[in-house]
């Protein structure tokens, strides 16, 4: 399934929404390749290779639609510290955890502050990068 078949398939309200976070998405993150990743939008792949070993491909950001609202990822770090957890306060109705934005709408955001997020994610890049 491609991004756009993603979207499609979405039911309405939630379908809109996602339109609109996605076009938000690309307009901040212009270079950022657009992609799937099992059942996420994906937003700038990168392999990362952490300290441990482990490694693996993934997306600087990701979006989904869950059963109990959106999910926005950003797996970007700053001294192991999740810039979601740092941009927090400024980032409207949501509960952040890590490197997880979870909204019911996107009405709920403050989105200058997710803005603010992505384009700072864009200049670090992904969390354990390699």
């Amino acid at each position: 399934m491609d991004p756009e078949e993603y979207i499609e398939a979405l039911p309405e309200p939630r379908r809109t929404e996602i339109r609109r976070l996605d076009a938000l998405i690309r307009e901040t993150l212009p270079d950022a390749e657009r992609g799937m990743e099992g059942s996420f939008l994906g937003y700038g792949p990168f392999h990362y290779r952490y300290p441990s070993g482990r490694e693996g491909d993934t997306h600087l950001v990701s979006l989904a639609s869950r059963s109990n609202g959106i999910s926005l990822y950003v797996l970007c770090a700053r001294d192991g510290r999740y810039l979601a957890e740092e941009h927090a306060e400024r980032l409207g109705k949501a509960d952040v955890g890590k490197s997880c934005v979870r909204f019911k709408r996107v009405d709920d955001l403050e989105l200058d502050g997710v803005r603010e997020l992505l384009r700072e994610a864009g200049r670090l890049g992904g969390a354990g990068a390699a």
